[in-house]
């Protein structure tokens, strides 16, 4: 997968709940690997506050048509 293909896809939590939507990717300089995702929070009241959480990609369960993060019982 591209790069700019991952990024504006959904993020849905381990409750499949819309979380929000993939702003950023952060690598690792020497590997060159992702280690991070930036989530921007989805929705009017967000958008007011420009909220993003950063979430480590261990935390990532599957990528498709929307990236699903790992609930409580996949840890």
């Amino acid at each position: 997968m591209r790069t700019k293909e991952f990024i504006n896809k959904e993020v849905l939590d381990g409750n499949i709940k819309i979380i929000g939507r993939v702003h950023e990717i952060i690598f690792d300089e020497d590997s060159f690997e992702i280690t991070d995702i930036v989530i921007k929070k989805t929705g009017f009241s967000e958008q007011i506050r420009d909220s993003e959480n950063v979430i480590p990609v261990e935390m990532v369960k599957t990528i498709g048509d929307k990236v699903l993060l790992k609930g409580e019982e996949d840890i």
